[in-house]
């Protein structure tokens, strides 16, 4: 594989679009072991540049959570969608995704930051995804606890500014079980994903500016990694 100088990177090139178009089209075992080489030289190679361009951001901004530009077990995710419980049989994934993960590793319940590709879909982001009921217990239980310190962070101009439609992530329907119905934040209490996202048009995607575009973002998001992480009890 060839030396990805993440200082050289100058944006997503088009032909890494026209290939997940054309995987969306011809989603088949088939067709990608033609285009496989497509694959490594399109989207696998310039992904990789772009992490090693972010690295040092990233590094500055928390250096507990961790690029890893790698093709195999690092911060892309792979390309083969696992059907086993899905509906949708198509063996591929029809985007790119990123996951920048904590340093205590895959099993660690702690915020991280992702970025996903996509023809007319890109957005990145940082937060706690799904979290298992012992964490999500944990941070509801923190927002109760420090619930002006959680304004703040909702308050936060810099996150209004980022990410103007505020903190998401998927809620009960009912109070969870042991939280006052009444709390000031009972619909922050409700969710069991807590995280910040940013949508860009895709020709910042295809700008040399997307590396800066998403470092400042995730700077951006940093009030609410940091709320998490002392939830949670790991170092942001």
């Amino acid at each position: 594989m060839s030396d990805h100088n993440g200082s050289e990177f100058k944006g997503f090139k088009p032909k890494l679009f026209k290939f997940i178009k054309d995987l969306k089209a011809n989603n088949n075992r088939d067709w990608f072991t033609e285009n496989k080489p497509r694959y490594q030289s399109d989207v696998v190679e310039p992904v990789l540049q772009f992490m090693d361009a972010l690295k040092p951001k990233l590094h500055k901004i928390s250096p507990h959570i961790l690029v890893k530009a790698k093709a195999h077990n690092g911060s892309m995710f792979r390309i083969y969608r696992d059907t086993r419980f899905s509906k949708n049989k198509d063996p591929y994934k029809e985007h790119v995704g990123c996951q920048f993960r904590h340093e205590l590793g895959r099993d660690a319940h702690a915020p991280g930051f992702y970025f996903h590709l996509e023809p007319g879909n890109v957005f990145f982001g940082g937060g706690v995804w799904m979290a298992d009921s012992d964490s999500l217990h944990k941070i509801r239980q923190y927002i109760v606890d420090n619930p002006r310190a959680w304004s703040n962070v909702k308050k936060n101009a810099k996150i209004k500014k980022y990410f103007p439609e505020g903190i998401a992530g998927d809620g009960l329907t009912r109070p969870p079980r042991g939280f006052d119905k009444e709390h000031q934040h009972i619909e922050d209490l409700k969710r069991k994903s807590f995280y910040l996202m940013r949508s860009v048009p895709m020709k910042t995607a295809k700008s040399p500016d997307i590396v800066t575009e998403v470092s400042e973002t995730y700077k951006a998001a940093m009030p609410l990694m940091r709320f998490l992480g002392k939830a949670l009890e790991v170092k942001i």
